[in-house]
């Protein structure tokens, strides 16, 4: 940058911005919150180190890594980023589980309303009873269940879903 106006980073160093600042790119002046939250957590020295060792082509990609990083540290300075990940996991897995009921409920109400059926075609609509063997036929918005940390309990008796 050099001259007139400095950059965010050489702002709150308070020294003078170089041509060659590092951080002129990535920290411009408008925006000094986003270089004072890297600063603090990891330091100007350290987060230059950083960029230096990276091609330039992917000095932007660290950048926003390191704000993203340094905003859940000071969120949760235990945890970080691996926290806010671990919640959003547990939330897809329980809206997952969520899911899974509500299709089965479907699947109850759907089953009660039908007249009844003969023998033989009862017996290729158990094929599509939902159970631990069939679960992976399910369509893909299912599978992730089945991935997770969900335990499949045993299957539901044909006979529950009329009483």
């Amino acid at each position: 940058m050099g001259g007139n106006s400095p950059c965010a980073s050489c702002k709150l160093l308070r020294r003078r911005c170089a041509k060659d600042c590092i951080f002129a790119p990535f920290f411009p002046s408008d925006d000094p919150q986003k270089f004072a939250i890297v600063h603090k957590v990891f330091g100007a020295s350290n987060v230059s180190k950083m960029l230096q060792e990276l091609p330039i082509q992917q000095r932007a990609d660290a950048v926003s890594s390191l704000v993203y990083e340094a905003n859940a540290r000071v969120r949760d300075p235990v945890y970080g980023c691996v926290g806010a990940i671990s919640y959003l996991q547990n939330q897809v897995s329980q809206l997952q589980m969520q899911l899974a009921v509500a299709q089965a409920e479907i699947l109850c109400i759907q089953m009660q309303q039908e007249p009844s059926l003969p023998d033989q075609q009862m017996e290729a609509d158990e094929k599509s009873f939902v159970t631990p063997n069939n679960l992976n036929s399910l369509p893909q918005f299912m599978n992730y269940g089945t991935s997770s940390n969900v335990t499949i309990q045993e299957p539901l008796k044909r006979e529950s879903l009329w009483t």
